[in-house]
């Protein structure tokens, strides 16, 4: 068999059993081996109950299998983003047990002890629906609350940055640069454009009565701005305040509280510290439901074939399912191939056609084409999309 693609897409296809237990396995094999990678889908003997409950179930699980695969995107996506600069790890971590995606669908063995045999299909699609419901509601609330806190550390962060016009001044000043609790008065902060920096040395003294000459200091610059202290009477400041607009100094709204400075840094590091905490359980409760909700997917899909299989083939039951994975640029020659092979199954059909009426029972399925064998295709690229 050929080297098959990376693509992530592979065909869940079955055709009726024939006498020997692995002819019908080896003529597929012999009419696509070098255009594709085949396994065999090992989906064992389930209930099957009556026609009614079959076609109602196609129905059922065709549902469930856009659901789960909508979950499945949702907690990749958000794996991703939880994963920040670790986000090219996101692969290794998207695992069922100790296989990866690929190993899971091409060597899957139906899982028993979740799913159990001795349960009718309808049973076992409500299990997997209800699993889908638990995990998508429980991926909503614990987004939820971790987004709380990226986003009070973002709103915390984003006041550390941008210009000395905005941000948070709690980082670039000390005690020491302040008069403090004087009755009459009071240390501001004023902003000064670079290319004013000299008039304001020479005039800022002069900008309103009561200002107490050389108390101007520098305390840093950043881009096209500089910080700067001048102490004055508080009775001045409103005074001050517009006569330096005018002159193109902006006074920053900012008085220095210890206290509350200390709040904002010790509220910062118990967010920081509360998300970290919560970092690694969330890590590991994402990588655990990947593999649940991707199980429940697959599981889904052995449903599925296993249903559309006794509908267009019958009883017994009795049919050869496979996983295949087409060689990169084979697609339109294997299913070619396909058709070719299995075009007796269903003598009205000369290629894929766009109606069902030639299988009433198939009407509920919401395929588009119909090909003489039963045929899904499954995308396991998820983190790409």
């Amino acid at each position: 068999m050929s080297s098959a693609a990376t693509s992530g897409e592979y065909w869940l296809i079955s055709v009726p059993g024939e006498k020997g237990a692995n002819d019908a396995w080896d003529k597929l094999n012999r009419a696509t081996g070098n255009i594709s990678t085949n396994s065999k889908y090992l989906i064992p003997d389930l209930k099957v109950g009556t026609l009614d409950q079959l076609v109602g179930l196609s129905d059922d699980l065709s549902k469930l299998d856009t659901s789960a695969e909508g979950v499945i995107r949702k907690l990749v996506q958000y794996f991703t983003e939880v994963l920040e600069e670790d986000k090219s790890k996101i692969a290794e971590n998207l695992v069922i047990g100790n296989k990866d995606m690929k190993t899971y669908v091409t060597k899957f063995q139906w899982e028993g002890a979740k799913y159990p045999l001795k349960q009718s299909l309808k049973v076992l699609s409500e299990i997997i629906g209800k699993q889908i419901t638990q995990i998508d509601n429980d991926l909503k609330m614990k987004s939820l609350a971790y987004n709380n806190l990226k986003n009070a550390l973002a709103s915390m962060d984003r006041k550390t940055t941008g210009s000395l016009l905005t941000k948070d001044l709690a980082d670039l000043v000390k005690a020491e640069d302040f008069v403090l609790n004087s009755e009459y008065l009071q240390t501001i902060i004023v902003v000064v454009p670079k290319i004013l920096v000299k008039e304001w040395e020479t005039k800022y003294a002069t900008l309103s009565s009561m200002v107490v000459p050389g108390s101007s200091k520098l305390l840093t610059e950043e881009g096209e701005h500089a910080l700067y202290t001048v102490t004055l009477f508080k009775k001045v400041i409103d005074e001050f305040k517009n006569i330096a607009r005018e002159n193109k100094f902006i006074v920053r709204d900012f008085v220095y509280d210890e206290e509350t400075l200390k709040a904002g840094r010790t509220e910062r590091d118990k967010l920081l510290a509360e998300k970290q905490k919560q970092y690694a359980p969330l890590i590991r409760w994402l990588k655990i439901n990947f593999g649940e909700i991707f199980s429940a997917y697959i599981h889904i899909k052995a449903l599925r074939v296993f249903v559309e299989s006794v509908l267009r083939y019958g009883l017994p039951v009795n049919f050869q399912a496979a996983v295949i994975e087409p060689a990169k640029g084979q697609s339109k020659k294997l299913r070619h191939e396909l058709q070719k092979l299995y075009i007796h199954l269903d003598g009205s059909a000369a290629g894929p056609i766009d109606t069902l009426e030639d299988s009433p029972a198939l009407m509920s399925l919401g395929v588009n084409e119909y090909y003489p064998y039963v045929f899904f295709k499954l995308n396991i690229d998820f983190s790409n999309k």
